[in-house]
């Protein structure tokens, strides 16, 4: 893919689509139809599917996590349909606007399951490995946050051992919104507070 370079009007077009798609709360949307009231008022205070999960609604969990990647490789499929070259403005605004949604104060969920769907569109095989990775901490860990933060930054690296060096620059600025949003969940990890999966604290 050649993402290009300079701004175009195209770019604000792929940007605006992609945040506005990515802001889109589905977590906070389902937990209260579900009537399970706000999920920002439990756990970690995000509206990601972890935190979801800690409602004790599996089913809701999944969903969650199915739809803010769906959020992210959407986006980014049309957009190289509508707009060719400008798939990565997408791709980093998708999971911008889910990260800092307007629609919530300009906060949001941690940006991991949206960063995954766009990695599934960018550079799919990369997708698979990145998913090992995330699965294999998991495992080790059993500290979501733990496994999210090691496979976005493993992503770049993926996506370039696996011939997509073009989709690099997205995927580092992905990394370093999700990284942000995890600042909490590293300062609660250094103290030795932060809750594995499962946990409702």
């Amino acid at each position: 893919m050649d993402f290009g370079s300079g701004f175009t009007i195209t770019t604000l077009y792929a940007a605006l689509f992609g945040f506005f798609c990515g802001s889109i709360p589905f977590g906070l949307l389902l937990t209260r139809a579900a009537g399970l009231g706000d999920v920002r008022k439990i756990g970690s205070g995000s509206i990601g599917a972890t935190n979801v999960l800690r409602t004790g609604n599996k089913g809701l969990a999944a969903a969650t996590v199915l739809l803010d990647a769906a959020k992210g490789a959407l986006p980014v499929l049309a957009v190289a349909q509508l707009w060719p070259g400008v798939e990565g403005i997408a791709a980093v605004a998708a999971v911008a606007g889910h990260c800092f949604t307007p629609w919530l104060g300009f906060r949001g969920g941690k940006g991991f399951a949206t960063a995954a769907g766009v990695l599934l569109a960018l550079a799919w095989p990369a997708m698979l490995a990145c998913a090992a990775i995330w699965a294999a901490t998991l495992a080790l860990s059993r500290i979501s946050s733990v496994s999210s933060m090691i496979t976005v930054i493993a992503a770049p690296v993926v996506a370039w051992g696996l011939g997509y060096p073009a989709v690099g620059w997205p995927l580092v600025a992905i990394a370093v919104i999700v990284l942000v949003q995890h600042r909490a969940n590293v300062g609660r990890l250094v103290r030795g507070e932060e809750p594995k999966v499962g946990s409702k604290g």
